[in-house]
């Protein structure tokens, strides 16, 4: 199964220098808490997340229209193709972290946007002797891969 047959097409996105009021009201509007970000000359360049946002608004003691996208926003990008094979985006994802993906063409341009919750809605149960193409246990297997959270060690010194 491929990327094209399951992703969402014409997806929401923002501008490097759009304001976060203006992009938190795209992610409110198109019900998403993720959006690819253009550059100038239309590619991708990064993601911006509604955890991104929060972050910013609780660390920065700004309004939402003196931030920009840019100033906020992952410059790690992770993408993959619409002919991507579902199997190589839960690797994807897994490898990166991350649970949404922007769906880039071969010339650069956004044609659409892939989440954990686009597969595993597409994913079937495995059955006795029936092999899924995309087994509901793979999905779930990549998304707690994701969602480990990844904490710092604490170290305990003991006083002398």
């Amino acid at each position: 199964m491929k990327v094209k047959e399951m992703m969402i097409g014409t997806p929401y996105y923002c501008q490097l220098d759009a304001n976060l009021g203006a992009a938190t009201e795209l992610m409110w509007v198109g019900n998403c808490g993720f959006l690819p970000v253009k550059g100038a000359n239309g590619k991708v360049v990064g993601v911006i997340t509604d955890r991104d946002i929060c972050i910013a608004f609780g660390t920065r003691h700004c309004l939402p229209g003196d931030l920009t996208v840019r100033e906020v926003m992952s410059n790690r990008l992770f993408a993959c193709s619409p002919d991507c094979s579902v199997h190589a985006v839960l690797r994807i994802m897994e490898d990166g972290g991350v649970r949404r993906l922007p769906v880039i063409a071969d010339d650069g341009s956004l044609v659409g946007v892939i989440s954990m919750d686009d597969l595993l809605l597409k994913s079937e149960p495995a059955m006795t002797g029936i092999k899924a193409e995309l087994s509901t246990d793979e999905v779930v297997q990549a998304y707690r891969a994701v969602g480990l959270r990844r904490m710092p060690q604490m170290v305990l010194v003991k006083a002398a």
